[in-house]
């Protein structure tokens, strides 16, 4: 099997290439200066000339609070680059594979989305993501919209980085403890999508490492695991005013990941524990 990746310089593009391999698939990975995705004639030009039978969509303008200040911008990515290979992978009837985002939902309550609950986005990244997966929808019939949240992976900037960085500098951090999810590492997440992408079961997935946490107490494992002594402070988020809205509940359920025959993804801890030995190493 031929696929193609995009976003292969972000964290999960990254990982999603080298598991291709991995499994003996031939991945097509392609950045910006590959294809730029919101050049419609390029997106036709390299997936019809790359011979793919797939398409995995990695690619996506990520800044969140950027996007409140940048909104032609994003959508023109997260919107209309993803409507261009939806209606190419239409067209040469390829599989596709959108990664979207708990942003979609607008984050309130306790309760695990499903993947089939309405959408209501709550700031200018989750709208454009979620016109992407209206145009995934629109187009097509055999795709995959897998959601994810709070990645990290070894290529790239994240929230485990960004600590272990602030820990060393400052000895003192102050997190928000109102914001409950799920840590995902992309080379977890990567064996889930390419093990997906060989399959007929299409729909909308949610696919997160097993657990849920605030962004507080992910602090505080990173720092244990790491051995490193850092005073880390819970503050609301009212304490920390960001130019996007974020969601105060990322829980998302993974049951039907199990009712397709598709296997959970390990626990954020474990997670944590190999990314911080890939990362020292």
């Amino acid at each position: 099997m031929r696929v193609l990746v995009t976003g292969v310089k972000g964290q999960l593009g990254y990982d999603v290439v080298n598991e291709c391999k991995k499994q003996g698939i031939d991945p097509v990975g392609v950045d910006i200066e590959e294809m730029d995705i919101t050049d419609e004639a390029a997106v036709r030009k390299v997936i019809t000339e790359s011979n793919v039978e797939a398409v995995i969509h990695c690619a996506a303008y990520t800044a969140v609070d950027a996007a409140e200040d940048n909104v032609d911008l994003c959508r023109k990515v997260n919107a209309g680059g993803t409507e261009n290979i939806a209606k190419v992978c239409k067209e040469l009837d390829l599989k596709m594979m959108y990664i979207s985002t708990d942003y979609v939902f607008d984050g309130q309550g306790e309760r695990p989305w499903q993947p089939d609950d309405e959408r209501h986005p709550l700031n200018v990244y989750g709208q454009t993501k979620c016109e992407g997966e209206y145009a995934v929808e629109k187009y097509l019939d055999k795709y995959f919209i897998v959601r994810i949240a709070w990645v990290f992976g070894v290529n790239g900037k994240n929230f485990i980085k960004t600590m272990l960085r602030l820990g060393k500098e400052r000895g003192a951090v102050s997190v928000v403890n109102d914001q409950i999810g799920s840590p995902t590492y992309t080379f977890d997440l990567a064996v889930l999508l390419v093990d997906m992408i060989q399959t007929e079961k299409y729909g909308r997935y949610h696919a997160t490492n097993e657990g849920l946490c605030s962004w507080y107490e992910f602090a505080c494992e990173i720092f244990k695991q790491a051995g490193m002594d850092v005073t880390v402070t819970p503050v609301s988020s009212d304490q920390f005013p960001a130019k996007a809205k974020r969601p105060s509940n990322s829980r998302m359920s993974k049951d039907k990941l199990e009712e397709n025959g598709f296997n959970r993804l390990p626990t954020w801890q474990d997670a944590l524990s190999r990314y911080l030995k890939e990362i020292q190493e």
